[in-house]
């Protein structure tokens, strides 16, 4: 799909705030209300826009430490990759799970209150999946940027 200019603008302002109207945006952009109107829903209709949501403050909900964990499967096989990621969506407390090439098979991002809580969700939840083999974990000491905004 091709974006033109218009679109790309409206978009970098969703990403900005989403809660931005269709007037508040045609009015930034100099465009009138129906047009805008028009690119959002065909945006939404087309994919561009997946959904509309809020950005939590992690800390303020005790969320306190951000651990990666890179995972080794037992097998790299497709129905090992399947009973990892069918155990992984349902754990809430891994917010990104992406299957990687290199040294391990998996990079886990987790979010949770604490060290406390951490181990007890990597010896109860994690590590005693049969599909993993190998679990190397990264404490995050301190985040230099995080962004949903994707470049356009």
């Amino acid at each position: 799909m091709l974006l033109d200019e218009i679109d790309k603008k409206i978009l970098r302002l969703l990403q900005e705030d989403a809660h931005y109207t269709l007037k508040d945006i045609a009015n930034k952009i100099n465009l009138s209300l129906t047009p805008v109107h028009d690119r959002v829903k065909r945006l939404e209709k087309e994919g561009v826009i997946e959904k509309y949501v809020s950005i939590l403050n992690k800390k303020k909900l005790g969320n306190n430490l951000t651990v990666y964990c890179q995972v080794t499967l037992t097998k790299q096989t497709y129905d090992t990759s399947e009973g990892f990621n069918q155990a992984i969506l349902e754990m809430p407390e891994v917010v990104e799970c992406n299957y990687v090439s290199g040294n391990f098979d998996y990079m886990l991002k987790i979010i949770i209150p604490d060290m406390e809580r951490y181990h007890h969700f990597h010896q109860k939840k994690l590590s005693v999946l049969p599909e993993v083999s190998l679990i190397n974990t990264v404490f995050v000491i301190s985040e230099v940027k995080s962004t949903t905004v994707l470049p356009i």
